[in-house]
């Protein structure tokens, strides 16, 4: 991370000093200089205004994920769909609090609910960190759990609908069954990248024992740490019997239909009642439901002031990068050879800031989609819309999930994320051919 920090960094300032240097500006304009230097304040101030924004979600999230790990259901989700998740995760215990936060994070990311899936994302990565026995150095699981992340399968991209109803779209949703298509490529990309890459960037472990060994230590790492929220793990790490595995993901799978139909109908449903069910169960369980929320939201609170330095630098280095001009550079390179693949120059930039800034890619969108001569029913307006909805902001999630550890050695996470984005591109592009092009 440190070199791609700096590389960002240098680029711009050689290209904008390069275009100063040698390309005179119209008179009144400013130069290429006062323009980035202007972005380099502004990113910094819209990186501490969007921290700060985000301490109320996870204040929120954090409180009501801390009512369901206190009443057991992370460990109900956990053992659900066990099958799958020891096989993806096989360093992490099956009844870790881990799996159940991964799982709610992945839920989150499903249903298109963007800032309310980063609490579950950051509390999963702690918990991983705690079965860490290389501080500072990611581990196989919290890379291939930030690869499927920033790729995750979406049902709903309740975010983009909106946007593309408040452009005049005719058909909102009509974007469900290409991002689907486009996520499940990218998620089966990102796995598959994350188990080639890691032969080639393999983990120094203390623990290099038997699994059964490495389990247990990865136990007593937990207990060393005197963590208080973390509950026991039970001795039978079974989980639930095969069929009812199957059966909650049968019903998942209905759900992806409903979805399609649906979907602008349930999108406005979908916040309160995850806030009504985690409070519920709560009680059910005769969970002390306030104080525990409360407990939460003060973690909450201080892992957002802790991620404002990461999201700062990141957010600077991609705000310099727009600002030289080097982004335009890339996209006048590129368009013409995209456009004979199926992504035409007007959706380029899109393609290319997703990874880098989720609003700077949100306002792309909304000026492609609000453009008379393209509009939200477009082909561009489809493929634009569907990679909004498909992939993810990349560098944010790696600053943000790695810096709430304090993970400075991210090993091949970066390759692989990337690896996902440019999967989900591909398939965006051939969804969108085949229903709009």
């Amino acid at each position: 991370m440190n070199r791609i920090f700096v590389a960002i960094i240098l680029l711009a300032f050689g290209f904008a000093g390069w275009h100063q240097l040698t390309v005179p500006p119209p008179a009144g304009s400013a130069v290429p200089m006062e323009i980035l230097s202007k972005a380099m304040v502004d990113s910094a101030k819209d990186a501490v205004e969007l921290a700060i924004g985000l301490i109320g979600v996870m204040t929120l999230f954090l409180g009501l994920m801390k009512v369901a790990e206190a009443g057991g259901m992370l460990k109900i989700l956990a053992r659900l769909i066990r099958p799958l998740m020891v096989r993806l995760f096989p360093d992490v215990p099956p009844e870790h609090p881990a799996m159940g936060a991964m799982i709610l994070n992945l839920a989150a990311n499903a249903l298109g609910l963007g800032n309310a899936a980063t609490p579950f994302g950051i509390r999963a990565m702690q918990e991983l960190d705690r079965l860490n026995p290389e501080k500072g150095t990611a581990t196989d699981a919290m890379a291939l759990f930030l690869a499927i992340n920033t790729s995750s399968v979406t049902l709903l991209p309740t975010g983009v609908i909106a946007l593309r109803a408040a452009a005049g779209s005719a058909d909102p949703a009509g974007i469900l069954p290409t991002t689907l298509f486009a996520t499940l490529g990218s998620t089966t990309a990102a796995i598959l990248s994350v188990m080639v890459y890691r032969r080639f960037s393999p983990m120094p472990s203390k623990n290099s024992g038997a699994p059964a060994e490495r389990e247990a230590d990865a136990v007593d790492a937990v207990k060393d740490t005197g963590a208080t929220s973390m509950p026991e793990l039970a001795d039978d790490h079974e989980g639930y019997p095969l069929w009812v595995s199957v059966s909650a993901l049968t019903l998942l799978a209905a759900c992806i239909p409903l979805s399609i139909v649906y979907g602008r109908r349930l999108s406005p449903w979908i916040l309160p009642g995850l806030m009504v069910a985690f409070l519920g169960f709560g009680m059910l369980r005769r969970v002390a439901v306030y104080e525990v929320f409360v407990e939460g939201a003060k973690e909450g609170f201080q892992v957002a002031v802790r991620i404002i330095p990461y999201l700062v630098a990141i957010l600077v280095a991609v705000g310099m990068f727009r600002a030289s001009g080097a982004m335009q550079t890339v996209v006048n390179g590129l368009g013409g050879w995209t456009a004979r693949l199926g992504l035409p120059a007007e959706a380029l930039p899109m393609a290319l800031m997703r990874p880098l800034s989720g609003s700077g890619a949100y306002g792309i969108l909304a000026s492609i989609i609000n453009n008379p001569a393209i509009g939200p029913d477009s082909y561009t307006g489809y493929l634009v819309s569907t990679l909004q909805g498909s992939t993810e902001t990349t560098f944010y999630v790696l600053a943000v999930y790695f810096g709430a550890v304090q993970v400075k050695r991210i090993r091949y996470t970066l390759a692989a994320g990337l690896t996902a984005d440019l999967f989900g591109v591909i398939f965006a592009v051939l969804a969108c051919l085949y229903l709009y092009g």
